[in-house]
């Protein structure tokens, strides 16, 4: 006796073979969603890193400018280095410490105060304030005692996620000694 049983009920379960891509299918999904989620912390994390230096940047920027207008003459300068005799008599000094990758600043000889971190590169240019003609250029200074115009030049960056991929730059930026 053969006992078949039968039924008009349909069985609701899945066979291996839709099990099998249905995960296919949810994987590909989670591989999706994963690479997804790690380009968009990666762009945000990219994002704050940039803000944050061109933040430093522009406070670093904006006090040289109105430090530098106020002094009264530049009376010692080189690619790194500038000392000035400030408004008050007293010496005001910027130096850029290549190993240290900082921009710092000296009032009178007393504890340096850092502008500047992760500057990987930045030079001073010292200029007279008559335009060569035909050009926004300004002839080079030859003495410190001739130097109406100061350019700085830096470039900052910080690593992101152990690659170098945020750097912000300011490219030029020319400041006048007013006081002179």
């Amino acid at each position: 006796m053969d006992f078949k049983i039968t039924s008009t009920k349909r069985r609701a379960a899945m066979s291996l073979v839709e099990m099998a891509i249905a995960l296919g299918i949810a994987s590909l999904g989670m591989l999706i969603l994963g690479s997804l989620s790690s380009y968009t912390a990666r762009s945000m994390a990219g994002l704050a890193n940039y803000t944050d230096l061109d933040q430093a940047s522009r406070n670093a920027l904006d006090r040289m400018s109105q430090e530098i207008r106020q002094t009264r003459r530049l009376t010692d300068g080189s690619t790194n280095r500038l000392t000035f005799e400030d408004s008050d008599g007293g010496t005001l000094q910027y130096f850029y410490d290549r190993e240290a990758k900082t921009l710092r600043r000296t009032k009178n000889g007393a504890a340096s105060k850092v502008l500047l971190k992760n500057c990987t590169q930045l030079t001073f240019s010292m200029y007279q304030r008559n335009p060569v003609g035909g050009s926004y250029d300004a002839y080079p200074a030859a003495t410190p005692q001739t130097c109406k115009l100061i350019q700085l030049r830096w470039t900052c960056s910080r690593d992101l996620l152990r690659a170098g991929a945020n750097t912000e730059s300011v490219q030029s930026s020319k400041i006048v000694i007013r006081k002179q």
